[in-house]
């Protein structure tokens, strides 16, 4: 009855805290004042479909709801912010997709100051230091990801184009942080050469360093003591990460290249069940080049021992520190970005290239390639990926191409045994105005899955051989509807089995309503998924088959 009651003493306390800020927010509104905010929810109603997965999770089984809001209030005055960002999670599976989660509160809340050159801010801080190899606190709410920074920034600027840096604070965890302390320096500049400034630097430097708390290192030497005599090492409490990068513009061409060191830390192997301590490094660069019509890029990673955690124990999204760039281009189309490469951070190395050129105002075409491998040159990733745009002034496009990819599930999707997978797939989008307002979109893609002989016979791997068709009904400025279908045509072995005991060619259907009024947009959708996996950025999730209806808004003020 204690801990009850301490807990709604703390809920309390958290809404009056809440309400205050509220009042002083809209207490200060000026004429000079900019107030604005934010507000977005999603609501999951879960239909069981046992054929395709979607069952024996509490959503599925006896809560049949679940759903999460985010309202996100700021303002600003003569150089003095201030912002709030209450969360709810109700019976929620997004944290975790095979459990619930319910709880609400602050999720965020910061103080910002700028006197003269010194920016002082405290509360959650989201940053990062170069492209974030070292150190990035960020959000990304699909994958369940919101690592802020609790505590206090300060950073002052020097001579025109110039700036240092330091942070101190815990990283977020839901709505407490964990024990850890994790605090930073960097600096950064710009400056131009010559009389028209053609030429110019960005660099930057920066550090990172995490304290493990008490708590975190009793439960390594803990498990230490369990390991035999040759595979303990003494834990260290300390782990700093250190970078140095720049970016050179010089007419047509920009580079950029960071490279990064981490001393030794305690982090977990590919496997996940054993404690290893080493150093580790980062080297990543990109090359571009863009000149009337034709755009290239080339970029390339190599990753040694870099997981870096505000605490060993944590694994998958939890607790990173740090965040890798990826080396796979980023897909839209739905088959397209069934196969999604995750960073790997204890060996990786990948490159990428990707080439465009304009023909005329009409014709275009993109050629990208990707290729990824561990240290040891085992296949990971590659995809080579071809795209054709002609436009017909303002009445149709079309956009034609074909795909193909290697993708290595066992590492990527913890399914060990099972083969590579490789697919072609063509896809086509053809999108049609009918009038100022009014336009229709097709598309069309086909998934072949390469088929394995390891078995003696040839059989589809993973799910086997899919097809893809959506129409879409655009009248502007409000209304979108959109209606697609996903099938299964030539089953896998992994395609579950109907109850005739073959192996079943399923349907996903899938109807969405969209509804938009100035800021404000509406969606309803009936949605039948298939397991997959979901990533933005090379930061990914295994999402289980979903089956249901899907409501979210969101609204900007």
């Amino acid at each position: 009855m204690y801990l009850i009651a301490l807990r709604s003493t703390l809920s309390h306390r958290i809404s009056l805290l809440f309400f205050f800020l509220i009042c002083s927010i809209l207490s200060f509104a000026q004429d000079e004042a900019r107030f604005s905010g934010s507000f977005a929810t999603n609501a999951n109603f879960f239909q069981r479909d046992t054929l395709i997965g979607a069952s024996n999770t509490p959503q599925y089984d006896h809560q049949l709801f679940g759903g999460e809001a985010w309202l996100e209030l700021n303002y600003s005055y003569k150089g003095f912010g201030v912002g709030v960002r209450f969360d709810a999670f109700n019976n929620s599976n997004l944290i975790n997709p095979q459990g619930s989660y319910s709880d609400q509160g602050l999720g965020r809340w910061f103080v910002t100051k700028k006197s003269h050159d010194l920016g002082i801010t405290v509360g959650y801080i989201y940053d990062q230091i170069g492209s974030g190899i070292i150190y990035r606190a960020y959000e990304e709410r699909p994958l369940a990801i919101d690592n802020a920074l609790l505590g206090a920034r300060l950073t002052y600027d020097f001579g025109d184009n110039w700036q240092i840096k330091g942070f101190a604070g815990k990283q977020k965890n839901r709505f407490e942080v964990y024990d850890s302390v994790i605090k930073g320096f960097s600096v950064d500049g710009f400056h131009s050469f010559g009389e028209e400034g053609k030429v110019t630097i960005a660099p930057g430097a920066g550090i990172v360093g995490r304290t493990l708390d008490n708590g975190s290192m009793n439960l390594v030497v803990s498990e230490l003591r369990t390991y035999a005599e040759e595979d303990r090492f003494i834990p260290k409490y300390n782990t700093y990460a250190m970078s140095v990068f720049n970016n050179l513009s010089a007419g047509k061409f920009n580079w950029y290249i960071e490279g990064a060191y981490k001393s030794e830390d305690i982090f977990r192997n590919q496997e996940g069940d054993r404690l290893l301590s080493d150093d580790g490094s980062v080297i990543y660069t990109s090359l571009s080049y863009a000149n009337k019509g034709l755009g290239i890029t080339l970029e390339g990673k190599r990753t040694e021992n870099f997981e870096f955690r505000t605490r060993p124990q944590e694994e998958l999204n939890r607790g990173i520190v740090n965040f890798l760039p990826p080396m796979t281009r980023v897909n839209t189309f739905r088959l397209l970005a069934r196969y999604n490469s995750a960073t790997q951070f204890l060996g990786e190395l990948g490159m990428q290239a990707d080439v465009r050129y304009k023909f005329n105002k009409k014709l275009s075409a993109n050629v990208s390639f990707s290729s990824i491998t561990d240290l040891d040159a085992r296949p990971l990733y590659q995809e080579i990926f071809t795209e054709v745009t002609y436009k017909k002034g303002r009445d149709w496009q079309l956009i034609a191409g074909v795909q193909m990819q290697d993708y290595n599930q066992e590492v990527y999707e913890f399914k060990p045994g099972v083969p590579l997978v490789s697919t072609i797939t063509p896809y086509g989008e053809f999108l049609y105005k009918l009038s100022k307002k009014k336009a229709l979109r097709f598309e069309f893609q086909y998934l072949n899955m390469n088929a394995s002989d390891k078995t003696g016979e040839l059989v589809k791997n993973d799910y086997g051989d899919w097809a893809f068709g959506l129409v879409e009904f655009t009248m502007a400025p409000h209304w979108t509807f959109t209606l697609s279908d996903m099938y299964n045509v030539d089953p896998g072995k992994l395609s579950p089995i109907d109850e005739t005991g073959e192996k079943a060619s399923i349907h996903f259907p899938r109807l969405d309503v969209f509804y938009t009024y100035k800021s404000n947009r509406f969606s309803l959708s009936y949605v039948k998924q298939v397991e997959g996996v979901v990533c933005s950025g090379g930061i990914c999730r295994l999402e289980p088959a979903f089956s249901g209806v899907r409501m979210s808004v969101t609204s900007t003020f």
